[in-house]
């Protein structure tokens, strides 16, 4: 009796929205499979889904908006801070992470598909020498601000669903990375169910089986609002989250500096850009209009204002968004309360589904519509949100693509690390011969300056060498 009104139950539920044919099957699913299907069905909002797809079409007035674009206000490169200097800004910033009030914030939901790597992206192993994932050289930076700081940092990781078990594994066996179990939390963003481009319906991946897919970066603040992070977090004391991407090694995470104007601005949500090399570059631009901070995706953006100028000749709109973010803990409390504060976008890919008439279908071309969140949609929300310019070459490798790609491949960001950790080395006055590959980890040195008085006059390397904790080894010894 039980098991026929779960189904009714389910139907009415459905019946509404035209998404019965979810139930397709349900006598030939074990008792299992039905509890699996009944949970997702029941976690679906089902209005949001239908007005989602209604308003698929809806015409999205960027143009307007764009019109009135101006530079946006912060912190630039070769500027005096806006009346802050940068040691200045870098003292005021670490004052605030000596008094335990940050916490870094590592989006980590994303698994290496389009890298042929088939675990959670933060688990590929990109040190050039040493072999260690995106992981370890994430919690180590972590660890490092820490120890500089003189007090705990502590490290929240959003997983996804399909990446949360291995994650949370991953970091068990290797003992956290030396980072203490207190200071370590996990929370798994939510999901979005694919739907058929052409009719709204929800698709299945399988028999029993939703299509879904996370909703985003942007599904961060309802996830750690959810599931009772942020509460703990503010519980500690930390008023400040250092946000970053898994894809990117070269993140300074936990920047005094970055943290410094964020404070001086009196900012609620900071961001990181870059400078764009040429006015067309795929990256999310950061405009200035009426007085708030947006981010433009390039594809909206008209070719006449990306080339648009300023009277110095740069480029008006050249702020490119690097998903690097200091944002205020009070401020993602606010914004949870505001329903519309984080928009979902839609995105038309191919996704493969079960048909329950014909069984599994692998589309040639984009069949289904996937819905996600942003998280710089909260730029605008913020009060006083900056920009702060960082350079590319330091700052900015993320790992997307699989060997052989144009850029943005493992042996394209191995190199970014080798030449930035060379540079490091070099303005310490350590001679690194030509072609000879250096690696240096974080324990080690988070920042030049902590390279300074490490060697004696005239020390040079000869041959691969990766710089570990307080000693370091040849390339041949770092792999035994």
């Amino acid at each position: 009796m039980g098991k026929t009104w779960e189904y009714k139950d389910l139907k009415a539920l459905l019946e509404p929205f035209q998404q019965t044919h979810l139930l397709a099957g349900w006598e030939d699913l074990s008792e299992e499979g039905r509890a699996r299907l009944a949970a997702q069905i029941r976690e679906l909002d089902l209005p949001l889904i239908a007005r989602l797809f209604r308003d698929r079409n809806l015409p999205i007035d960027i143009a307007s908006l764009v019109e009135r674009a101006v530079s946006p206000r912060g912190v630039r490169l070769d500027s005096e801070g806006a009346g802050l200097s940068p040691a200045d800004a870098y003292r005021l910033g670490q004052g605030v992470l000596q008094r335990g009030e940050v916490a870094a914030l590592l989006v980590a939901g994303g698994q290496g598909t389009r890298l042929g790597f088939p675990h959670p992206k933060g688990m590929f192993p990109i040190g050039p020498i040493s072999g260690h994932s995106l992981f370890q050289i994430h919690v180590e930076k972590v660890l490092a601000r820490s120890r500089k700081a003189g007090c705990p940092i502590p490290l929240a990781v959003m997983t996804s669903p399909a990446t949360h078990q291995e994650t949370v594994e991953f970091f068990s066996r290797h003992g956290r990375f030396g980072l203490p179990e207190e200071d370590l939390y996990f929370f798994c963003q939510g999901t979005m169910p694919s739907v058929d481009a052409a009719t709204g319906k929800i698709l299945l991946s399988a028999p029993g089986d939703l299509a879904l897919s996370p909703d985003g970066h942007g599904g961060m603040l309802a996830a750690i609002i959810r599931s009772g992070t942020l509460e703990k977090l503010a519980s500690r004391g930390i008023k400040y989250l250092f946000y970053f991407q898994v894809d990117n090694p070269l993140v300074d995470i936990l920047s005094p500096s970055a943290i410094g104007y964020h404070i001086y601005f009196g900012s609620e949500m900071s961001t990181e850009v870059v400078a764009k090399e040429t006015p067309f570059d795929r990256v999310g631009n950061v405009i200035e209009v009426d007085g708030r901070l947006y981010v433009v995706e390039y594809s909206d953006l008209p070719d006449e204002l990306a080339q648009k100028r300023s009277p110095d000749g740069r480029l008006l709109l050249w702020a490119g968004s690097i998903g690097v973010h200091i944002i205020n803990v009070d401020f993602l409390f606010r914004m949870y309360e505001q329903v519309d504060a984080l928009p979902y976008h839609l995105a038309y890919k191919k996704v493969p589904y079960y048909d329950p008439a014909s069984g599994p279908v692998t589309p040639t071309k984009p069949n289904a519509i996937k819905f996600e969140r942003f998280i710089f949609d909260l730029i605008p929300h913020a009060k006083n949100a900056i920009v702060i310019e960082v350079n590319a070459a330091q700052h900015f490798a993320p790992l997307k693509n699989a060997p052989g790609a144009d850029r943005d491949t493992p042996e394209h960001v191995r190199q970014q690390m080798i030449a930035l950790h060379r540079s490091w080395l070099e303005r310490n006055q350590v001679a690194v011969c030509d072609g000879v590959a250096v690696e240096i980890s974080p324990l080690f040195a988070v920042e030049p300056d902590d390279l300074k008085g490490r060697f004696p006059p005239g020390y040079r390397i000869t041959e691969p060498t990766f710089f570990s904790h307080t000693t370091w080894v040849s390339s041949a010894e770092s792999r035994r």
